[in-house]
């Protein structure tokens, strides 16, 4: 069963088993507007919870992806190197950023579902 979990920084990360996939919600990539660059971690990378994972750039600024969770990144999306405008056109989908594998599933329980995900955007007016 897939799972999709937030962050307050605007991250989701989509779990199926012990593998996540990370990205930027379409609240983020529409606060951002058009992606023009995204820089990815290496495979093999170990991510800490809440620390910098990637950047991503649009024509107003760039800005950090933080970590949602603590993982080894498994898999990024090199297509994103080429089409950064596929964080724009598809966030949720082709747009996610990497995959990592998490060591520990209870460090889940600190981020939003997606209704608790809505009512926090719905207060950012």
């Amino acid at each position: 069963m897939t799972t999709t979990h937030y962050t307050r920084d605007h991250e989701y990360i989509r779990i199926d088993g012990d593998i996540g996939t990370v990205g930027i919600t379409d609240f983020a990539q529409h606060q951002l507007g058009d992606v023009v660059f995204v820089e990815l971690p290496s495979i093999g990378d170990q991510l800490t919870q809440g620390q910098q994972a990637a950047v991503v750039e649009s024509v107003k600024a760039a800005s950090e992806v933080y970590a949602p969770v603590a993982g080894e990144v498994v898999e990024v999306n090199a297509a994103l190197e080429s089409a950064p405008a596929a964080v724009n056109d598809d966030p949720l989908g082709a747009g996610w950023f990497l995959k990592v594998r998490l060591p520990d599933t209870s460090q889940l329980a600190g981020l939003m579902d997606e209704a608790a995900y809505k009512d926090f955007i719905a207060t950012l007016g």
